[in-house]
């Protein structure tokens, strides 16, 4: 059974920072992402690791502000997310592809709110 399990989202002010954590179970990845959805708005892709390598890419409204990492022993996906900004208010959602079947899966999502 796959589980994707995301933690640390918060209310925080502008300016200031969170850092996300995605626990995976139950799935090798051969790439994880963050995705966030604001309300009203569409899912957006936010940022992507390859779990082989490390290579990272980003969505252009969080480059240079947000930093997504790994951690592959403990199967953890982290989004450190700094200088935030009320548009950046939404649920953040970790992404696995799976490396063996190709298939994707999502976790419940954790809130994060940017006000003051």
């Amino acid at each position: 059974q796959v589980q994707l399990v995301e933690s640390g989202g918060g209310l925080v002010q502008p300016g200031g920072s969170l850092r996300l954590s995605c626990v995976a179970s139950g799935v090798t990845s051969s790439y994880m992402s963050w995705y966030r959805q604001a309300p009203g708005l569409e899912r957006e892709l936010v940022a992507t690791i390859i779990s082989r390598n490390g290579s990272t890419s980003y969505a252009d409204s969080v480059t240079g502000r947000f930093t997504i990492s790994r951690d592959n022993a403990k199967n953890t996906v982290y989004l450190q997310m700094d200088s935030l900004k009320p548009e950046d208010t939404a649920r953040y959602y970790c992404y696995a592809r799976s490396w063996r079947t190709g298939s994707g899966y999502w976790g419940q999502g954790t809130q994060v709110i940017v006000s003051s």
